[in-house]
C-alpha cells in the first residue's frame, strides 16, 4: 500500500508521532478535519475540471462553427475575383 509517496512502516511512524504529540483524544478530531479539508480539495478540483472541460467544448463548438463558414465565405469572393 502507498499513498502520496509513503508506504506502511512510514504511515505508522507518523501516526505514532501524531500520537505522542497530540494524544489520544484530540486524534480523531483531527483526522475528522483533514478528511473534510481533503474532501473539499477534492471537489474543488472536481468542480475545476468540469467547468474547465465546459469551456473547452465551447471554444472547440466555436472554431469548428467557424471552420464551417470560412469556405462558404471564401467561394463568393473567389467567384467576384474571377
Amino acid at each position: 500500500m502507498n499513498i502520496f509517496g509513503i508506504g506502511l512502516p512510514e504511515m505508522g511512524v507518523i501516526f505514532v508521532v501524531a500520537l505522542l504529540i497530540f494524544g489520544p483524544k484530540k486524534l480523531p478530531e483531527i483526522g475528522r478535519s483533514l478528511g473534510k479539508t481533503i474532501r473539499s480539495f477534492q471537489q474543488a478540483s472536481s468542480d475545476f475540471q468540469n467547468e474547465f472541460q465546459k469551456e473547452a467544448s465551447k471554444i472547440e463548438e466555436a472554431v469548428k462553427t467557424t471552420a464551417e463558414l470560412e469556405p462558404k465565405q471564401l467561394e463568393p469572393a473567389q467567384k467576384e475575383d474571377a
